[in-house]
């Protein structure tokens, strides 16, 4: 979809910004561009809509060189997000939205029809539409910076660090907000950012840049994290790459055995002692509610009633990082999956976890897995340490 060919960025005094660039970006994927400052990827990223022109070498948009495109007829045609927003403060947020769409000529009505979809397809109520920019949060005037890129419907997206200026939770979810449209729009996306976690969790792609502006590496996150091209790239991941991998993972890789626990109306005398010191309780609908410690089981009463240890259940869709953190920090060393209703549906040990990440590390390596190493997972996660056997939940 986009093509860099031999693409360099100098200037007049000297200094090179982007060096060779040979680069290509897949059509309907996210490719990230990260490097510490100055090495060139927001010159990369404005290169593409003409905001900087190259020195030399070709870039092309769906197979057309951009240099023969009028630029302004270019930029209309690729959605841009900005940290800041870039919202004209004058206008409504509506307006702000319609921009592009009445610069190609369409009809006020239409433009804001599309805009006022637009307000829902980003989590915006619609009476947002009728404010202006400063009435908003930052975080909400992300997502109409967002909505204004996508008016027009163009097929490229170009995003400049557009979370960079939110504080870490309204990042999260704006992050969030952005994966769940390209999983409905499936837009060629070109993102920058100096954020690395950030890089790993939207890009389909990460290219790394050093100062000087040379590309180092290109590569799917896993990939990268596992098999870094050089130092460069290994001290720009950081020490905890091992780590940033097992996000990439999904608990659903890891099998558990069946959701077996003490329900919450069990009588304290009747809870069996042998087994396991740490029992899951679980609600009269199947909940997770809390480890029982069977070494401190109270003379009378339920399982419910006694004090339970925390226990914070997982999805299938949660990632193996999220596991390993669950069942280091469970008494039981072991950690609850439930259905997306809430429901218990089986128990994986800390064993079956550490297993899979390790076969994760090797996968994305490229490295032959053990004999038996599978087969150890499957063995580990059918009796987690303390976890009850005696009735289905």
């Amino acid at each position: 979809m986009i093509k860099f060919d031999a693409v360099s960025k100098r200037y007049p005094n000297g200094t090179t910004a982007v060096d060779e660039l040979s680069l290509d970006l897949p059509e309907g994927g996210v490719t990230v561009l990260v490097g510490s400052s100055g090495c060139g990827k927001t010159t990369t990223l404005r290169m593409v809509n003409r905001m900087v022109e190259p020195t030399s070498g070709t870039i092309s948009v769906g197979g057309r060189d951009i240099l023969e495109a009028d630029a302004a007829e270019l930029r209309r045609g690729i959605g841009y997000v900005i940290q800041q927003s870039g919202l004209f403060p004058h206008r409504t947020v509506l307006d702000n939205i319609a921009t592009v769409p009445l610069l190609l000529g369409w009809g006020r009505r239409k433009a804001r029809a599309r805009a006022a979809e637009l307000l829902e397809l980003v989590g915006l109520p619609a009476d947002a539409g009728k404010r202006y920019p400063h009435q908003l949060s930052g975080g909400q005037q992300q997502r109409v910076g967002v909505a204004r890129a996508l008016a027009a419907d163009p097929p490229v997206l170009l995003m400049d660090e557009p979370f960079g200026a939110v504080d870490p939770v309204v990042r999260t979810q704006l992050q969030n907000e952005l994966l769940r449209l390209q999983e409905e729009l499936r837009k060629t996306v070109v993102f920058v950012t100096h954020d690395i976690d950030e890089a790993v969790r939207l890009g389909d792609r990460i290219a790394v840049f050093r100062t000087g502006g040379r590309l180092v590496q290109c590569a799917a996150p896993a990939e990268l994290l596992a098999r870094p091209a050089d130092d460069f790239v290994a001290d720009f991941l950081g020490a905890e790459r091992g780590l940033k991998l097992l996000s990439l993972t999904s608990l659903a890789d890891v099998p558990s055995a069946p959701g077996r626990a003490i329900p919450a109306d069990e009588p304290a005398g009747a809870v069996p002692r042998d087994g396991g010191r740490w029992r899951l309780v679980t609600s009269a609908r199947g909940e997770p509610l809390g480890w029982l410690d069977t070494d401190a089981l109270p003379a009378g009463g339920t399982a419910g009633e006694a004090a339970l240890a925390p226990v914070r259940p997982l999805r299938d869709t949660d990632s193996l990082l999220s596991a390993l953190n669950e069942a280091v920090s469970s008494p039981a060393g072991a950690v609850a999956r439930v259905s997306a209703d809430g429901v218990l549906t089986g128990i994986t040990s800390r064993e079956a976890i550490h297993d899979r990440a390790g076969r994760s590390h090797a996968e994305a390596a490229g490295t032959p897995t053990p004999a038996g190493t599978a087969g150890a997972a499957a063995t580990d996660a059918t009796a987690p340490a303390g976890t009850a056997t005696e009735r289905p939940a």
